[in-house]
């Protein structure tokens, strides 16, 4: 059971009301500038611009962008807005890829570790780069849920953004070296009140699967996490908010169903729906089937219930490293044309059996809200404070708190702890997933796995947590010892960590452009710790050069081998090593 001690041992917290009171503040010096978007078409927001889509049904596209480089940022937003709208087509907004250091406050940020992403120093930085040409701008990575929230949410406004996030990256992100909850909560809430005190509508932009939606097993947990989310943006503080998922929603009827599940709780127009970036595991080839699959999903559900999302063609070479400018404007071109195909689809979809899913979902989505709500008061922590239910929801987790509050019958037997109403992919894919390592695998060293049991500390370097639960899953099935290293753990943490708990190796999943930098971190803080403990790496192991001109990773597979890791392009290469290990400790 939860308790106000256990979760907020503070004797004193900071005020909602002074925050707020603090927001509203600073909405007399920074609001929304025109910017290049809003001057073109006319609209104050892009919420409202949504709305004129949804009134002439037009389906808009989003595109991701933000390279390290800035010159190449601001070049990208003219090169894909230009390019695709030679060849009749709309790109309507941007996402920018902001780097990870960002969330840290900008005094601070030299000091930071870097990740791959863009880096905007000052207000003007921010503007330079939405001047590029007439598309929305949607700040949402590393923004909104980190210690330097108010000073980004400050450069958005002022560049003319209207869509600002990402709060769901505030339940689950960690940056490197900072830990100070409370501090990001204090941000987080002041730039909430900051946008909500502005003269037109900002939307208050969430990705689900950034948040816990990517770890629940139940979609109507996912459903639950909106309304928690919409109770405190719009009840508490009194903004607008506004919903994103997709990565880990790879079945199109469930895909289909939250969707509709999700218009009927909100009015507001959506930002995007992600593309399913977990089914790209192939060749080009094959991973444009995944993106038509999605992709028509997606327009089918704008044309059964229009809800003002965008959708998102991923390029498909994102799983492999950060895409090149020719490659967005390829996936924005696809998709324009798969939607002027699409439409002769539309009579042969009965969505009858989505609905019905999308009942289920609601149904459990405000059943899970309610046990929520009932279960942290009863706790004693206030749920019409702000700042105390975030701390909150962050603190306790999304597994516990689906296993405490989940709206499905209580089973020991099954993940979590009880009968998901509707179950997510998540469970799926990580089994699939795991089984065709564990096939690939063989019976053999399964065997000689499961006799050697060896302990084997799993980490992230970043945070992306799939890769990380894949690994463990089949490290699980061939009878190691997987012992949870974290996601986006400093690297002197996960050594200290590791010696603690009498690891016989580090496995560390790694996505992209850090993976010589991380690894020479965890090297040296094994050493300071008197160990040498073997790291298996895998995942994307490349790095963006110091003094790139391109702003994309290149591969450091050489590089990691010849300081001493032991690379492993995939889970089953891990396997050979791991036996190596153990007969060397032997």
């Amino acid at each position: 059971m939860i308790e106000r001690q256990n979760v907020l041992p503070e004797p004193d917290l900071p005020g909602t009301g002074d925050l707020v009171a603090e927001g509203k503040r600073l909405a007399k010096d920074w609001q929304v500038a025109p910017g290049a978007f809003l001057t073109e078409t006319g609209c104050q927001s892009e919420a409202d611009y949504k709305r004129a889509a949804i009134a002439d049904g037009r389906i808009m596209q989003h595109a991701q962008i933000g390279y390290r480089d800035p010159g190449k940022s601001c070049r990208a937003w003219r090169e894909i807005y230009e390019t695709c709208a030679g060849r009749g087509v709309n790109v309507d907004r941007y996402g920018i890829c902001l780097d990870w250091s960002m969330g840290v406050p900008r005094d601070e940020r030299n000091a930071a570790q870097l990740g791959t992403g863009l880096i905007l120093q000052a207000p003007e930085d921010f503007a330079r780069l939405t001047d590029q040409a007439p598309v929305a701008p949607h700040f949402g990575d590393f923004v909104m849920g980190f210690p330097a929230a108010v000073e980004n949410t400050q450069a958005a406004l002022a560049a003319g953004a209207t869509s600002i996030g990402n709060l769901g990256q505030y339940f689950t992100f960690r940056l490197p070296g900072h830990d100070d909850d409370i501090a990001a909560t204090e941000a987080t809430v002041t730039a909430l009140a900051l946008c909500a005190a502005q003269p037109v509508e900002v939307l208050v932009h969430s990705n689900l699967d950034d948040g816990f939606a990517g770890l629940f097993l139940d979609l109507s947990s996912a459903l639950g996490a909106v309304l928690l989310e919409k109770h405190i943006v719009e009840t508490l503080i009194n903004a607008t908010a506004s919903h994103c998922w997709g990565h880990h929603f790879t079945d199109p009827k469930r895909r289909l169903a939250f969707h509709l599940a999700l218009a009927r709780i909100t009015d507001t127009p959506g930002t995007m729906i992600y593309g399913n970036t977990v089914a790209y595991q192939g060749s080009d080839a094959e991973n444009y089937a995944s993106l038509a699959s999605y992709l028509l999903t997606d327009i089918a559900g704008q044309r059964l219930q229009p809800t003002g999302h965008a959708i998102n063609p991923v390029p498909v070479r994102e799983n492999e490293r950060i895409p090149d400018i020719d490659e967005v404007i390829e996936a924005q071109l696809f998709a324009a044309r798969l939607g002027e195909h699409a439409d002769g689809y539309a009579g042969l979809i009965n969505p009858e059996e989505a609905d019905e899913l999308a009942d289920r979902i609601l149904e459990g989505g405000r059943r899970f809200f309610d046990n929520v709500m009932k279960g942290l008061s009863d706790a004693g922590i206030d749920t019409q404070d702000a700042f105390e239910l975030l701390l909150a929801i962050r603190r306790i987790g999304g597994k516990q708190l689906e296993q405490l509050y989940g709206a499905g019958k209580a089973d020991d037997t099954a993940p979590g702890g009880c009968q998901p109403i509707v179950q997510s992919s998540l469970v799926e894919d990580l089994n699939e997933l795991a089984g065709k390592h564990v096939r690939r695998i063989g019976e053999a060293d399964s065997r000689r796995i499961a006799q050697a049991r060896p302990r084997v500390m799993v980490a992230a370097s970043d945070v992306h947590e799939h890769g990380k639960l894949a690994l463990e899953q089949v490290l699980r099935s061939v009878g190691a010892e997987p012992l949870d290293g974290g996601v986006s753990v400093d690297a002197e943490v996960l050594a200290r960590d590791a010696v603690k708990a009498d690891a016989e190796a580090i496995m560390v999943s790694t996505y992209n452009g850090i993976a010589l930098d991380y690894y020479r971190l965890l090297k040296t803080a094994l050493t300071a710790e008197g160990s040498a403990i073997p790291v298996l790496i895998g995942g994307r192991t490349n790095q963006i050069p110091q003094g790139s001109n391109t702003s994309l990773p290149v591969d450091v597979t050489r590089e990691l081998m010849a300081e001493g890791a032991i690379v492993c392009g995939t889970i089953e290469d891990a396997v050979p090593a791991l036996l190596t290990i153990m007969e060397d400790k032997q």
